[in-house]
């Protein structure tokens, strides 16, 4: 009956998130995780508002603030696994310019892709933490 079923971006980054709670009692850094809530259906003045507040469209999802690598943080754009969207004209402008910035600025496609990159970029296996 599920087999097919596909989790919604948002199902996928709560699952980031589940883990990053989780793992951070073995690698602290992960408590400096967040998210960046830019997407999401809004009222046409709520959406005025927060772009006054500097909301910006195609700013990724995730962020990591952590120097690692020689990079001086991580930010993802999380997409749904089975790859049915993907990041826009603005997500690509912002991944290029952070990337120009120092950043290490990926798209992930589920939540498994995201936390490799998570534990790839900090450099720590955390395999014991996951589900």
């Amino acid at each position: 009956m599920f087999e097919n079923y596909v989790p919604t971006e948002s199902e996928e980054q709560q699952t980031i998130f589940q883990w990053a709670e989780i793992a951070a009692y073995g690698e602290p850094r992960l408590q400096l995780l967040y998210h960046v809530p830019n997407g999401g259906f809004r009222n046409k003045a709520t959406a005025a508002r927060l772009e006054k507040e500097g909301v910006k469209a195609g700013v990724p999802d995730i962020v990591l603030p952590v120097a690692a690598h020689g990079f001086h943080g991580l930010y993802i754009e999380l997409k749904k696994r089975d790859r049915s969207n993907k990041p826009s004209g603005n997500q690509k402008l912002w991944i290029r310019r952070l990337e120009d910035e120092g950043y290490m600025a990926v798209v992930c496609y589920g939540s498994d892709e995201a936390i490799d990159t998570i534990q790839e970029y900090l450099g720590s296996p955390f395999e014991e933490w996951r589900n």
